[in-house]
């Protein structure tokens, strides 16, 4: 499997594709990725999933319009739907415009599996940022949307995030895994488990 990393948004949100086999999927849609086409094309690929790590707006923005435009299926784990649900009141209690929400075809729950391709990938469920949050695993590689980043870890001060359930994610279903796991964060540069458990003096 291969992967590229879009970096899109007001808010620096990295969006993930995934490329296996003629398929493809997107890890989080924070909006218009004008490369996409040409991604796709250049991979012999088909646009066919999304997997969500969490429906914070942000990380959803551009979904609409990409169901509008492909035929693909959007999966989000189980926990997330009051926040999916909840997104345009809380755009236009911080001054936003509201948006239209995305559907979900598949509610996922810890220990799922999801294909790209021929590629599986494992879905583990870091609740703390938010209910819902996931991380999805193939190999050495973690997607781990807003749960950590490289010397951080993601907030809780809004509906849903509760920070001592979010350092227990960490704890116990990030810093479990293999040293060598490189994990790919919602914002910023990419970490690994081994680099944070030495240095994030967020998660102690």
């Amino acid at each position: 499997m291969i992967f590229k990393k879009f970096t899109v948004g007001e808010m620096g949100n990295n969006n993930y594709l995934l490329v296996d086999n003629g398929e493809a999927a997107l890890i989080d849609v924070t909006g218009t990725i004008p490369e996409l086409d040409a991604v796709l094309k250049e991979n012999n690929a088909e646009l066919k999933y999304v997997f969500l790590t969490h429906a914070h707006f942000d990380h959803i923005m551009g979904l609409k319009a990409l169901q509008d435009k492909y035929s693909i299926k959007v999966y989000m784990h189980q926990d997330e739907k009051e926040i999916l649900d909840g997104t345009n009141n809380f755009l236009t209690a911080v001054g936003m415009d509201p948006i239209e929400i995305p559907t979900v075809d598949v509610y996922l729950k810890d220990g799922d599996k999801v294909k790209v391709g021929n590629a599986e990938l494992d879905v583990i469920h870091l609740p703390g940022h938010t209910p819902g949050g996931v991380g999805y695993k193939y190999e050495h590689w973690l997607f781990a949307g807003d749960t950590i980043f490289m010397n951080s870890i993601g907030r809780t001060d809004l509906p849903g995030g509760n920070h001592q359930t979010l350092v227990n994610s960490i704890k116990e279903r990030i810093f479990t895994l293999d040293d060598n796991v490189i994990i790919y964060t919602g914002h910023g540069a990419d970490t690994s488990v081994e680099y944070e458990k030495k240095y994030n003096s967020f998660v102690q």
